[in-house]
């Protein structure tokens, strides 16, 4: 848009100003061009024909109101040429690019390949041949539909396996047209017939889509030595409607079974019997009962002892009789909560023998063969201690009630004018020696007898030391200045035996 004036030579306004609007024509100077891209279409295989696979838009920089900017689309080139070298047609005016074979012809798994290049033309000035052009590539995917049931390979596999033994036993191969790494092509197996122990498992290897097969529970020759397995397989995804699985889905799985000399077993297992401690050594404890699963080989059974922490238990190797070598003790440290544990084996005469291993827990009951302790043996006490309750006394025992506590306390028989110490109860476990008088600095053994409360009681002579001390300044000297005191008591014992001797 202009404006225009008329002046003279002096710069007078002769006419005007006016506007003068001047218009610039499109010229086609602009070539169609896809913005878009890459552009990449899928269509299912099987699509009826005329199924839209995708839509290709080209931009025109020239006037829009003009046949410079008026598309025309057009295939220029397919690849590759099979089926048939026209299998797709794009819409000229829209660039919706359509199937135009028939859905038989659109099979993937007959194709050469399931990917096709298209080279797409678009031109403007409505297609003419004076028309600028502009190309791109349009790559359409065939998908795959499950249109293919898998197959095993043959009817019938076969397998072997030693009794005992889990793990993967035999690997099922199928075939599947369909395409690899998705639904229609992954495999899944089912047993459906002769697994009612399941004694079996099928599981399917990823990367070879093959069905592994494997024992998760150990098979028994003696009770069954082959099996027949029937397997199943099918796709992860359904197939489509009018396809059906046939016999081929379907296999056999023959398996045999090898013998394995198996270890003898014990029955029962742990093996649990009770006996008195002071059992007299030679005494039978139990004859145990080992068999050998191998039932078909009729093989021999000898018995060791395997662990006899102790060493109290012999087993005779034939007939499996275990007898005692020593006197069994409850409280002895290889006993643990009364109960004493051996293990005992059972070989078999195969070759090589096969072993079990058989355990007997040995409950000990307890009888009065433990004479209780007393504690303390040692006591102080000052020469001129007001306080004349030397030591508390604790006793114990080894065995268990009724063969312990309540414990007697008693002092031996003390001679003499006059009476030293005495012994007082203070509980079932418990007595308080006390000093009837103070004492000169010395040391005196006291006689002390404790018995507990078994059937027969059990009695302890034992003798409690007192040091009588010194105490000046809260400071006590024991030294043993003075002569040894003991109790007369035990002079006359002496004195005694002495005479004895001389007669």
């Amino acid at each position: 848009q202009l404006e225009v004036e008329v002046t003279d030579l002096g710069g007078k306004t002769i006419d005007g100003p006016v506007r003068l609007d001047i218009f610039v024509i499109d010229q086609n100077d602009n070539r169609p061009m896809f913005k878009e891209g890459p552009y990449v279409g899928h269509v299912m295989e099987g699509s009826p024909t005329g199924t839209t696979v995708m839509r290709m838009t080209a931009f025109d920089a020239d006037d829009a109101s003009t046949d410079n900017a008026l598309l025309r689309y057009n295939i220029l080139k397919q690849t590759p040429t099979k089926p048939s070298p026209n299998m797709f047609y794009i819409d000229p005016e829209k660039g919706d690019i359509v199937t135009v074979v028939s859905p038989v012809l659109l099979d993937r798994e007959t194709m050469e390949s399931p990917k096709y290049e298209l080279v797409i033309e678009a031109k403007d000035m409505g297609g003419l041949d004076v028309g600028l052009t502009g190309t791109a590539t349009a790559t359409i995917l065939i998908d795959d539909k499950n249109d293919h049931p898998p197959e095993f390979t043959k009817k019938e596999f076969q397998a072997t396996v030693k009794e005992g033994v889990t793990g993967v036993i035999v690997n099922l191969t199928v075939g599947d047209r369909d395409d690899p790494v998705t639904g229609a092509w992954r495999a899944v197996y089912t047993i459906i017939n002769g697994n009612p122990g399941q004694s079996f498992e099928i599981h399917t290897n990823p990367q070879t889509n093959e069905g592994m097969l494997s024992v998760v529970k150990p098979l028994d020759y003696e009770i069954s030595a082959f099996h027949t397995l029937l397997i199943k397989v099918e796709n992860e995804d359904p197939l489509i409607p009018d396809i059906a699985y046939g016999p081929s889905s379907t296999a056999t799985v023959q398996i045999t079974v090898e013998d394995v000399n198996e270890g003898p077993v014990f029955h029962p297992n742990p093996m649990m019997v009770t006996k008195q401690e002071n059992i007299p050594v030679g005494s039978v404890v139990l004859t145990v009962n080992a068999t050998d699963p191998d039932t078909l080989q009729h093989q021999t059974i000898r018995y060791s002892v395997y662990k006899d922490p102790a060493g109290w238990l012999e087993i005779n190797p034939t007939n499996g009789t275990i007898g005692t070598t020593a006197v069994l003790d409850r409280e002895s440290p290889y006993v643990q909560d009364n109960v004493y544990t051996a293990l005992f084996l059972a070989i078999d005469s195969g070759n090589p023998p096969a072993t079990g291993t058989g355990t007997l827990h040995i409950t000990l009951e307890d009888v009065n063969d433990n004479v209780p302790s007393l504690y303390p043996t040692l006591a102080k006490v000052c020469d001129d201690a007001k306080d004349l309750r030397v030591v508390v006394l604790g006793a114990s025992d080894k065995d268990l009630h009724p063969n312990t506590d309540p414990f007697k306390f008693e002092l031996s028989k003390q001679s003499g004018p006059e009476k030293l110490w005495r012994i007082n109860k203070l509980n079932n476990t418990h007595a308080q020696v006390i000093l009837l008088q103070n004492l000169k600095k010395a040391n005196y053994n006291i006689p002390i007898s404790v018995t507990d409360s078994g059937k027969p009681p059990l009695t302890n002579n034992t003798e409690l030391k007192l040091q009588v001390c010194t105490c000046k300044k809260s400071k006590m000297d024991c030294s043993a200045t003075d002569a040894l005191h003991i109790s007369l008591t035990l002079i006359l014992l002496s004195l005694l035996s002495l005479l004895c001797k001389s007669f």
